[in-house]
């Protein structure tokens, strides 16, 4: 590269007239044969080259270039992105700005998450509402309602044919400029579901059941699932409105699966499908950096360690995502020693705020240290009490957080008491975390 493109490159280039900057991208498309197109805030190099024969190429050969210089254009980025191999295209956003470029693999999704719909709305008016403002719409993913099964959630998932058009899609729905039914959607990207590898789920022998109906008991889904082949069930662990049904062999599992899957329990039309095995690293308890004690884990009504298993909804962005950054995933076990003190240690005062996710083991102090990294007010806990038929007293917390920013404020209560306030609070804190 010359002299001029490296000073460029280095993000101290000089600023080209529009006449300069047409030349040389026509010089560069001449040069290549690569066509150029632009359109809705980002001009398109190439996809495909010329002379390209096949596909294109598969998820995962896509990465994304950040904080690129305003003054940088293809005939400079080109160069510098070939030396890395064959460019199969190269789509340049029209606003960017920054000195030190960064690049990562590109995020392959193709989910939007899209909140706020009316509950009465069905998967095919939400469908139809999607595919009237967005284009490569494949399908629409609406979860009923726990206790309704009449009425959806108040979102849904958006899947479309490519990660390109669900950014597109992304664009379109920015909140205030499509309003369906008269409403202002909430619109992000959805978590993408966890991907484990064939090998491992063909050991799975635990099935997850969605769509249940809260009244229906552990006891009335493992005669079901018993019905088509009498005690091949080993337990059932229903949390809500879903569950899993752990088999003694996976052969009757996968049985099970295709026999039970959409029939009605308790006049709910249930799904079922392989359960997925948890990663250690990517499981909800990495939140909290695997400090929720076994005691708190059985108050919110998770399954035991030995359970296994996890279920991907493709929910919206995160815990770890919305720590701005702070959160990296910790050791197993977090150490808990205590160190003597001797004669000249140096003590310096500190923040709490200045220190790591990993140095906290506590829901509560998660919440408050979450509270801050957000500029939020710190949380308020409001402490309610009832009596239990045997006369002891029972506690709950209501969670409050205020967002500075808006003025907005919401609040949080589980739906489990406890006969101490430290467990109490506890519960409330990791409650919360879990639902913000």
């Amino acid at each position: 590269m010359h002299e001029e493109n490296k000073a460029a490159a280095n993000g101290c280039g000089k600023i080209r007239s529009g006449a300069q900057n047409g030349a040389a991208l026509l010089a560069l498309m001449e040069k290549t044969g690569y066509s150029m197109v632009q359109q809705n805030g980002q001009r398109k190099f190439g996809g495909p080259p010329p002379g390209w024969e096949g596909p294109p190429p598969p998820r995962g050969c896509e990465v994304f270039v950040g904080k690129i210089p305003r003054d940088m254009y293809e005939d400079e980025l080109v160069p510098v992105f070939e030396r890395a191999g064959k460019i199969y295209e190269l789509r340049l956003m029209m606003e960017f700005s920054g000195k030190f470029i960064g690049v990562c693999v590109s995020l392959d999704n193709c989910r939007l998450f899209i909140g706020a719909i009316p509950k009465d709305k069905k998967k095919e008016e939400i469908l139809n509402e999607m595919k009237k403002v967005t284009e490569g719409v494949v399908d629409v993913i609406v979860y009923p309602n726990a206790t309704d099964k009449t009425k959806n959630r108040g979102f849904a998932f958006v899947e479309y044919e490519s990660h390109r058009a669900a950014a597109m899609a992304r664009r379109r729905l920015i909140p205030g400029t499509f309003q369906p039914w008269g409403h202002t959607i909430q619109v992000d990207w959805a978590d993408p579901e966890k991907v484990v590898d064939e090998e491992t789920m063909q050991r799975v022998k635990v099935l997850y059941v969605r769509n249940l109906m809260i009244s229906t008991t552990e006891d009335k889904i493992k005669a079901e699932f018993n019905k088509f082949k009498p005690g091949v069930v080993e337990r059932v662990k229903k949390l809500r409105d879903y569950a899993f049904v752990h088999f003694f062999h996976r052969e009757d599992a996968v049985a099970a699966m295709s026999v039970m899957n959409g029939k009605c329990i308790d006049g709910a039309s249930i799904e079922v499908t392989l359960a997925k095995p948890v990663n250690k690293e990517s499981s909800w308890k990495q939140h909290f950096n695997g400090q929720i004690s076994p005691s708190s884990e059985n108050l919110l009504g998770f399954p035991n360690k030995e359970d296994g298993i996890q279920k991907s909804l493709g929910k919206p962005a995160s815990l770890s995502v919305r720590l701005n950054g702070q959160h990296s995933p910790g050791p197993p076990e977090v150490e808990r020693s205590t160190y003597p003190i001797f004669p000249g240690i140096k003590l310096t005062p500190i923040s709490m705020y200045s220190l790591k996710l990993s140095h906290f083991s506590s829901a509560v102090m998660h919440l408050d240290y979450f509270c801050h990294k957000n500029s939020w007010a710190p949380p308020e806990y409001c402490l309610y009490s009832t009596t239990s038929q045997d006369g002891k007293i029972l506690l709950v917390y209501k969670v409050f957080i205020s967002s500075i920013a808006d003025d907005s404020q919401s609040y949080f209560m589980p739906e489990k008491l406890c006969t101490t306030v430290e467990d109490a609070k506890e519960l409330a804190a990791q409650f919360t975390l879990l639902h913000l």
